[in-house]
């Protein structure tokens, strides 16, 4: 009997869903974008409802598809981007239904012409995420134009599409001359707030995850104030004043990484508390504050805590600090024509490019061909669910291709209730006002739950175009799992890419990267000018933004079934390695600067020598290889917690691999 239940217990356990799949169906926890799920129903509804109203529900269905795309890119806090994340797509999504349109319902020609698109719109993707939304969208409104019959003339369909992306950008800002500033000084106050728990959680296991919070709040803010900051000129701007108090954070947060493995005051509530009242005094705007009371330092990382904190407080309760005082700790974004001149000679000679380009054409131009030259009931659908598994930027292609599958099933179901049960017509408008709204809800869950949401608003949309009604359903459902077979075969079997020579590759430069810090933060004199400070500064933001990159990345991989995510795994506790590593280097550094005697050099010539055996050894090597690392120092000197985490680092080995 025991070996009964030993097998039943085994058979059960090779039933249970993969790890991959279920970190994909579980819900994340976000709020609820209200003001988002509110927009989505009303760009979506009214347009139909207009259309029905003047005997046009062709045109009101066009409206709302460009909506669709609007709200899906409506994703960005502050106003001014918004206007980039919706009109900017808009334009690209016009320019991909005109060509699309063209090419309806001619054979070789449409697979051509999606075939080229796709490869645009791949290589372009890599740009940054308004350059992946376009890429995005100038592909899905070509696959749609090649599609679905549009109304004449040829620039009527791009017309009204673009009219509903602008219909949801209105929509979006209609509260700017209220809240004009309101996201931006809200990520401010958010940064301080968690820079507030991460000065809580110093000298506990909790601090690593509040440091990667704060890293990506800081990242936020930057990216917010400094896209608009590129083209605002005036010195006594308001967003001086929050870039002002968004840099003093910058000492606070290397204080932080001191009072982690040395602080003593700093580790107590008073810290913590006084910066939580900056962030309301921030997020309120308000000016004067009582003076700090703060407990006595008791040593340099105190002492830099302390420092930090009342210079902070300085500035953000200052009224008006000096513009000329004012430096961009990331650097302030290149002009429009340097940055667009970058990024075509970044995408024409860059590898990664052209071979996601090529994945994408291949995908595109085989779904293409199934649906204009087999003689077979195919649709669009096939090479639209092609075009949103393939995003690279998105995730996993393996993942998203069976999340992908399984959302759609789901969502067809909606869409047989809605096309059986409710009868065409002004039942449409409240019908699609629900489904709408659901989309911005479902999207913050999980790819899975916003395939979900969006599959049957395009059904319904689509039937307002064809009148194709109940008999949608199932070919929908057959097609879309064409298009997951395509991307998976051609997408990603072909394409057998070294996730972990990439991984390796990524971590490399970053460990490169973190030997140049410790070369900048001790390397030449270590007496700490305010021109190295600034130096050191930017390079340790660069590095966290870049070590946050590939944290990202390598969550991305663990998403890919076997032996992709196995091989990312292994090498995770390498990236968080070099997290400490930069602490540990953050840390010394704070140290010297509030008393602490700086490090000999040869020390910290030891330390950059070994960050640049391991680079070497993580791009010739295919496994992580243990290495003694043999680092000699004074045992009470700053660098010896650095040293530490360096022999860590190098004493990763690799997995047992089976026999």
């Amino acid at each position: 009997m025991g070996d009964d239940k030993g097998g039943a217990g085994t058979r059960a356990g090779r039933l249970t869903p993969p790890d991959w799949l279920l970190a994909g169906l579980r819900p994340q926890t976000a709020p609820v974008p209200w003001a988002a799920v509110a927009r989505a129903g009303v760009a979506l509804s009214a347009p139909l409802a207009v259309g029905l109203a003047v005997g046009q529900p062709a045109y009101g269905a066009l409206v709302s598809m460009g909506a669709l795309s609007g709200v899906i890119g409506d994703t960005a806090d502050a106003y001014r981007m918004r206007i980039f994340n919706i009109a900017i797509p808009q334009l690209f999504g016009a320019v991909g239904v005109t060509l699309g349109t063209l090419v309806y319902g001619e054979g070789w020609p449409a697979v051509a012409a999606l075939t080229f698109v796709a490869l645009v719109s791949g290589m372009i993707s890599s740009i940054g995420a308004v350059a992946s939304v376009s890429g995005l969208l100038l592909l899905l409104n070509a696959v749609v134009g090649a599609g679905l019959p549009m109304p004449g003339p040829w620039w009527k369909a791009p017309l009204l599409l673009t009219l509903g992306g602008l219909f949801v950008l209105v929509l979006s800002l209609l509260a700017w001359p209220l809240r004009g500033r309101v996201p931006e000084r809200a990520a401010v106050a958010a940064a301080y707030r968690d820079v507030a728990d991460l000065l809580d959680a110093a000298g506990t296991s909790a601090y690593e995850e509040k440091r990667q919070a704060v890293t990506q709040s800081l990242n936020t803010s930057y990216d917010l104030i400094l896209a608009r900051r590129a083209r605002d000129h005036g010195r006594r701007s308001p967003l001086v004043r929050l870039l002002a108090q968004l840099n003093v954070l910058i000492p606070l947060v290397e204080g932080a990484a001191a009072a982690h493995l040395h602080g003593r005051a700093s580790r107590q509530p008073e810290i913590a508390a006084a910066v939580r009242d900056l962030a309301d005094a921030v997020a309120e705007g308000r000016g004067a504050a009582p003076e700090l009371v703060l407990p006595e330092p008791q040593g340099p990382a105190d002492r830099a805590v302390e420092a930090a904190l009342r210079h902070a407080a300085t500035v953000v309760h200052k009224a008006d600090p000096d513009p000329y005082n004012v430096d961009d700790r990331l650097g302030r974004p290149a002009a429009l024509r340097i940055r667009a001149r970058r990024a075509t000679r970044s995408v024409l000679l860059s590898e990664p490019s052209w071979r996601y380009g090529l994945r994408l054409a291949l995908c595109i131009g085989l779904a293409q061909a199934l649906v204009s030259l087999v003689v077979v009931p195919r649709s669009y659908w096939v090479a639209l669910t092609v075009t949103f598994v393939m995003k690279p930027d998105f995730g996993s292609v393996f993942s998203r291709a069976v999340l992908r599958a399984l959302g759609t099933a789901v969502g067809l179901v909606v869409a047989a209730a809605v096309l059986s049960q409710v009868p065409r017509g002004w039942w449409d408008v409240p019908v699609m006002a629900l489904l709408a709204a659901l989309i911005p809800a479902f999207s913050a869950k999980g790819y899975a739950f916003q395939t979900a949401a969006i599959t049957p608003v395009i059904l319904l949309l689509s039937d307002v175009l064809n009148h194709q009604g109940f008999d949608l359903v199932l070919p929908r459902l057959v097609d879309s799992l064409l298009g997951c077979a395509i991307a998976l075969v051609a997408g990603y079997l072909l394409w057998p890419e070294s996730w972990h020579t990439r991984i390796g590759d990524r971590l490399a430069t970053a460990v490169e990267d973190t030997a140049r810090y410790v070369a900048c933060a001790f390397g030449s004199a270590g007496d700490g000018g305010d021109q190295d400070q600034g130096e050191r500064v930017r390079s340790r933001r660069r590095l966290y933004r870049d070590l946050s990159s590939v944290r990202s990345e390598f969550q991305r991989a663990l998403t890919e079934p076997p032996p992709v995510g196995t091989r990312a795994a292994a090498w995770w506790p390498l990236v968080v390695a070099v997290e400490r590593i930069v602490d540990a280097t953050t840390a010394a550094r704070v140290r010297v600067s509030y008393g602490a005697p700086p490090p000999a050099r040869a020390e910290v010539a030891d330390v950059e020598q070994q960050l640049r055996e391991l680079a070497e050894g993580l791009r010739s090597s295919e496994v992580l290889v243990e290495v003694r690392a043999d680092l000699q120092g004074d045992e009470e000197g700053v660098l010896e917690p650095l040293r530490q985490e360096v022999k860590a680092a190098r004493a990763i080995a690799s997995p047992v691999q089976p026999g």
